[in-house]
């Protein structure tokens, strides 16, 4: 009989870890980068990690932030965000992959999207073996959600979402290199609020020195709010609980309750004005629990500090799916079910010139319902990334996903997260009667996303000229050429 290899043990600060082997690829489960976030810990910035004796067994998926998934119709979302809520204390965690007898490999840290209040570093599609499978050491974190999250509570240290994922990329530049990866070759990625968060970290004080790259998937800097603005919401919150709007009076509010709430403010019928000075909701009502700016994180506006410089040393990627909001209003039915004067009344609770904007974008020739959902994919994600990219200052590439899922019956097409089973080549998960793939993606077209990802974070090799005002030059990614791409109808409607 042949001897199985022994699980592979690695030290850290805290103490030792024990994974497991798949294959050729070692994989630690819920290691802490961070104490438990709960008692005095909860709702107070990231504390170090508990160290402990022996070796921790890390092989098993654990606790998760607290949340509660919602259904979408006809649509399998587990594989996408994870499988929701698994109560324990001990969540502050992250995952690593790695291969076998790696040292100084490039390291790729994935942060997930979920919107700011579900998602977990468990979703299946974002499996990151396949990444060690081809060289890289990978890393997938936990961050708190929702009211621990993003709600700035007077007394309560603000953006603590943020500064859990500041503290987790601080574990990998201290630690990364006992698992076989250079703490000096870091690329952060992430899809939808994730990529969100790796923007604002782009131009955060804070996290300067903790990446070299980063991959900002349908995301980009705009959607951060005010303190003052975002403090309508505390104090909706409170209100509705029956609670002081201070730090004692969230923290003796039981999870599920707090969960609830979340989940009522959250509906489109809820009244509550989060729009800015300019008459602007910069989120568009897609979330209600978004990164604050105005603190010692985000000191400006994200794209404010970009305009200054800020991020320059970091080479970014940054790009977007051809039909984002499809996956927002196909599967629900809004997007044919509503005429031009619906469009409008949605429109206008985030963008003060809604009749305007359905206009450059065809409503009259169009049904209202497919202007509406063409005019948000701009508002919401097409033009911003392009914005980030037209601000930042360092080397900016920009990308489009412009394939097309069969899901729905071809209607779902290129929308909102049909990339990251592409980017993690995972489709047989996001695959079949409900995935949001549909039947037979194309498995080249993962593969050739998969290794573009690898060699930028590798060295930032990348087949195409950089993005900038002149040339706007934008890879497609299924045609796999670059070219020229016009200034969008949403410019004339954002800052």
């Amino acid at each position: 009989m042949t001897d199985q290899p022994a699980d592979p043990v690695v030290s850290t600060a805290a103490g030792a870890v024990r994974g497991r082997r798949r294959g050729e690829v070692r994989h630690f489960v819920g290691i802490p980068y961070a104490a438990p976030p709960v008692g005095a810990r909860r709702l107070a910035a990231p504390a170090p990690v508990v160290p402990w004796q022996g070796v921790r067994a890390a092989t098993a998926p654990g606790a998760t932030a607290p949340q509660r998934l919602r259904a979408v119709p006809g649509l399998a979302i587990e594989p996408l965000v994870g499988t929701g809520w698994t109560p324990g204390d001990d969540y502050l965690t992250l995952d690593v992959w790695t291969p076998e007898a790696a040292t100084d490999r490039p390291v790729m840290v994935f942060i997930h999207g979920g919107g700011f209040v579900i998602g977990s570093k468990d979703a299946a599609v974002q499996d990151g073996a396949t990444f060690a499978r081809d060289g890289v050491v990978c890393v997938s974190i936990n961050y708190r959600l929702g009211v621990d999250g993003f709600l700035p509570i007077p007394g309560v240290p603000t953006n603590l979402g943020l500064r859990d994922m500041i503290a987790a990329l601080g574990w990998v530049q201290a630690e990364i290199a006992a698992f076989g990866g250079d703490p000096g070759n870091v690329t952060v990625f992430g899809e939808s609020a994730g990529a969100m968060a790796i923007a604002d970290l782009i131009a955060s004080p804070l996290a300067t020195g903790l990446f070299r790259r980063a991959i900002i998937q349908s995301g980009h800097a705009a959607m951060t709010r005010e303190i003052p603005v975002a403090r309508r919401l505390v104090a909706t919150l409170a209100k509705l609980l029956a609670v002081p709007a201070t730090r004692d009076g969230f923290a003796r509010v039981p999870t599920d309750t707090l969960l609830d709430a979340v989940e009522k403010v959250s509906l489109p019928t809820t009244r509550l004005d989060l729009r800015g000075a300019d008459g602007r909701e910069p989120v568009f009502g897609i979330s209600r629990f978004v990164p604050v700016h105005g603190d010692d994180v985000l000191p400006l506006q994200p794209l404010a500090a970009l305009e200054a410089g800020a991020g320059r040393e970091i080479d970014v990627l940054i790009g977007t799916n051809a039909e984002e909001m499809n996956l927002y209003l196909v599967p629900s039915g809004v997007r044919d079910r509503i005429g031009r004067l619906v469009a409008w009344l949605v429109l206008r609770k985030s963008q003060p010139h809604a009749w305007k904007v359905l206009t450059a974008y065809g409503a009259g020739r169009k049904p209202g319902g497919r202007a509406l959902t063409d005019a948000l994919t701009d508002l919401v994600f097409r033009w911003p990334a392009r914005r980030f990219a037209e601000a930042h200052q360092g080397r900016t590439h920009v990308y489009e996903l412009e394939w097309r899922s069969g899901a729905f019956a071809g209607e779902l097409g290129a929308a909102h997260a049909v990339e990251n089973p592409y980017v993690f080549d995972t489709l047989a998960v996001a695959a079949g009667p409900e995935g949001v793939l549909g039947e037979d993606p194309p498995q080249a077209l993962a593969t050739r996303i998969h290794r573009l990802w690898i060699d930028f974070a590798r060295d930032g090799t990348l087949p195409w000229a950089p993005f900038d005002r002149a040339t706007r030059q934008v890879y497609r990614l299924e045609a796999a050429e670059a070219a020229h791409e016009a200034v969008m109808p949403a410019a004339a409607f954002l800052p």
